[in-house]
């Protein structure tokens, strides 16, 4: 059985807690764009969040001081909101460089989609991916597998069981939707590469073309866009733990 060590939980601790600061950010921005929409103001410049768009909500002015400071409650909180999930990021990044973890978040970096806060949560949640057998048991643990009702000699596979870790499923299947995009290396993919072994890296690339093509043949057999994502973040749980499997993961200097 898979014990974490105490830096390990303190890092898991830490990637909740920042995940939690995004969940009440979110929250945050859809009361305040509630309350504006409910006085008929509405942004149409594209983008929202962006500094423009705030810059645009700053300049609301109502005719009411009590709405007026709701507004600038408002808005305050989605500010020390974005503060708090900007700092436990960053301190995310920076701690789990001190822990056995380290190696484990810069190849998960290698993957398109999954950058260094899904590298964290992947990291923290599951701890030592070689403790699975198989990927199987891996996708099993994350709840990707397809549940399944069988009577006699008939079988049949319903939608994925949910079961074992929903925040860590949560994140593979948003990172499994930038496979939808051609194969490519972009500037910043190139920059999280850097330093990871060669088995890692083929490992990534391989994801990247799997997915996207297998991606193509569901869409065309006639899936749902929603169950087709589910398959992919399925085979990337499989990608995943393969990384986990590869006796280097850093170049050797």
């Amino acid at each position: 059985m898979y014990v974490p060590d105490e830096a390990v939980e303190a890092i898991r601790d830490l990637e909740r807690a920042r995940d939690d600061a995004k969940r009440a950010e979110r929250v945050a921005r859809h009361q305040l764009s509630k309350f504006l929409l409910r006085h008929d103001r509405r942004w149409e410049g594209g983008t929202t969040w962006t500094q423009k768009h705030r810059d645009w909500i700053r300049a609301q002015r109502f005719a009411y001081p009590a709405q007026q400071r709701v507004l600038e409650d408002y808005l305050k909180t989605v500010e020390d909101l974005a503060e708090r999930v900007e700092r436990l990021t960053a301190q995310m990044a920076e701690l789990v460089q001190e822990t056995t973890l380290s190696p484990l978040v810069h190849a998960l970096q290698a993957f398109r989609g999954i950058s260094v806060v899904s590298a964290v949560t992947i990291a923290a949640e599951v701890g030592d991916l070689r403790r699975f057998a198989t990927a199987s048991q891996f996708m099993s643990y994350v709840g990707l597998v397809p549940s399944e009702n069988s009577t006699g000699k008939r079988r049949r596979q319903g939608p994925i069981t949910r079961c074992g870790n929903g925040h860590l499923r949560r994140i593979i299947v948003e990172a499994a939707w930038h496979y939808r995009h051609l194969p490519l290396m972009s500037k910043e993919l190139r920059r999280r590469n850097q330093g990871l072994a060669k088995g890692v890296r083929q490992i990534a690339w391989q994801t990247q073309k799997r997915l996207n093509k297998r991606l193509y043949h569901l869409l065309h057999a006639g899936k749902s866009v929603q169950k087709a994502m589910t398959a992919l973040a399925r085979e990337l749980a499989g990608f995943i733990w393969a990384v986990g499997q590869e006796e280097t993961l850093l170049e050797i200097p």
